[in-house]
């Protein structure tokens, strides 16, 4: 049987930063009735009583993991040099852009893979036990690779009549399927969300489907097709704490981890 007390959510993250998701994670987890454990990948910890796993956002997803090389482009961002004006004041911005870029988990590189690593380490344990997972963002992106699925590096060009909205404020309007899941738990098939991404689900893992998507098509939701409660957002729930849906979220997979959680710890 499953041990007395609050279902164990595991939350992953990176070993440097991503202080700021942490924190919203972990409350929103304690304020559907969960108790969050933090993971990362040079801190190890036992997962044999984990009810349920959150893989959280950050860097991008390392393209080796789904049969693709890292883009040129890509490459070229980290390196590409300023002069005049955008030289003075990349040396006003660049400490705050550090803070920033620790605080939110994103490497100047755009890749962690002993964090890759780890993750689609846990979310084969965690299919093999029957536990339930949240993807966010990033998240979402891992949980269908690491179901053979693979991503669009970059989405520029599907924004090419209307700029990409970039924010942490709801201001992406959505299209949920009504006969989805996530449709049930959010209990609705509109909804306007924030958007702090760069890539997107190209095609598919298996036994996956799609659950939201844009008007442009960039899928913004996918969840098991079978029982099994494994659901990917591409937006930050957590920093929604304001709005009823995503709240409903997380209370939706703390609940489930309090059923799938007996008798089928990983080990």
């Amino acid at each position: 049987m499953r041990r007395a007390g609050k279902p164990l959510i595991g939350i992953t993250g990176p070993d440097h930063g991503g202080l700021v998701a942490w924190w919203f994670t972990a409350r929103a987890v304690r304020r559907a009735g969960g108790k969050p454990l933090r993971l990362r990948p040079g801190k190890p910890l036992p997962l044999n009583h984990l009810d349920g796993l959150i893989i959280g956002g950050g860097a991008d997803v390392s393209p080796d993991m789904y049969g693709q090389q890292r883009l040129p482009e890509l490459e070229q961002l980290r390196d590409r040099g300023l002069t005049g004006w955008r030289a003075m004041m990349g040396f006003v911005l660049f400490p705050l852009l550090l803070v920033l870029r620790k605080l939110f988990a994103s490497p100047l590189s755009g890749l962690d893979r002993a964090r890759d690593e780890l993750e689609e380490r846990l979310i084969r344990k965690a299919r093999h036990a029957g536990l339930p997972m949240l993807g966010i963002c990033r998240g979402m992106q891992l949980l269908n690779v690491s179901a053979g699925g693979s991503l669009h590096q970059n989405i520029e060009s599907f924004y090419q009549e209307h700029p990409a909205i970039r924010s942490v404020l709801p201001r992406k309007l959505i299209q949920l399927k009504a006969d989805s899941r996530l449709a049930s738990i959010l209990a609705t098939t509109r909804l306007h969300v924030n958007a702090l991404h760069d890539q997107a689900i190209a095609e598919l893992g298996d036994d996956y489907r799609v659950s939201a998507e844009e008007k442009n098509g960039v899928i913004q939701a996918v969840e098991h097709a079978g029982d099994r409660f494994e659901i990917g957002v591409q937006w930050h729930p957590e920093y929604l704490p304001q709005r009823p849906e995503q709240r409903a979220l997380f209370a939706a997979l703390v609940k489930a981890a309090g059923s799938a959680g007996a008798g089928s710890h990983t080990t």
